[in-house]
């Protein structure tokens, strides 16, 4: 029974991210939450608390999938540049975009300006994070002597998220693969002046 209700509290986050990335927090009422996540208000207070909880749970699953995506992809490849331009290529390339390409997470922060709205702060905490793991994976490509060890990892993590949001946002108004595969080439130079001779680009 416990199995059962990881997986039962799994499918409804993920319902939740879905239906937040979607339709932002303020415009989801919480019938629109009864009906994508067949849940009766009884059970969702017992769940997340509120609305918000809910929120926050799904923005923590969001982030968190998004990183064992690009943790795979460079398992996958052996090399951390190569692995995350491979992600990069499948996110807005290779996936079809039934929903928004555009990063919740983005969504979420310019969906409300104001600097003291619970919601503002959480998603510039995510986007911390995402910044923090970028970071984490650049050391990882430094030590297995992709990146020269004069590289700023942490510097180098906040270019490329930067450049991340603006390729989703491209994305999401142009799905023109030629464009957005000329694009991520372009991001992909970024990387050129830190690689070393034996991983920089042909």
């Amino acid at each position: 029974m416990p199995r059962s209700a990881l997986y039962n509290r799994e499918d409804a986050l993920q319902k939740a991210v879905n239906l937040f990335w979607q339709r932002g927090f303020y415009a989801t009422s919480l019938k629109d939450i009864e009906r994508a996540l067949d849940m009766r208000p009884g059970s969702l207070y017992a769940a997340f608390g509120n609305k918000q909880g809910l929120f926050n749970a799904a923005i923590d699953t969001y982030a968190g999938a998004t990183q064992t995506e690009i943790k795979d992809f460079i398992e996958r490849e052996g090399q951390v540049i190569v692995g995350l331009m491979a992600y990069l290529r499948w996110l807005l390339i290779d996936t079809p975009h039934e929903g928004p390409a555009a990063c919740m997470v983005v969504k979420t922060l310019l969906e409300s300006t104001d600097n003291s709205d619970v919601l503002h702060q959480k998603a510039v905490l995510i986007l911390q994070q995402l910044e923090a793991y970028f970071a984490e994976v650049l050391h990882l490509a430094k030590a297995q002597g992709e990146l020269v060890e004069t590289v700023d990892c942490e510097r180098l993590a906040r270019l490329l998220q930067t450049q991340i949001m603006g390729a989703r946002a491209f994305a999401h108004s142009n799905q023109d693969p030629q464009q957005i595969g000329s694009l991520l080439d372009d991001i992909e130079m970024i990387f050129a002046p830190y690689q070393t001779a034996n991983h920089s680009p042909h």
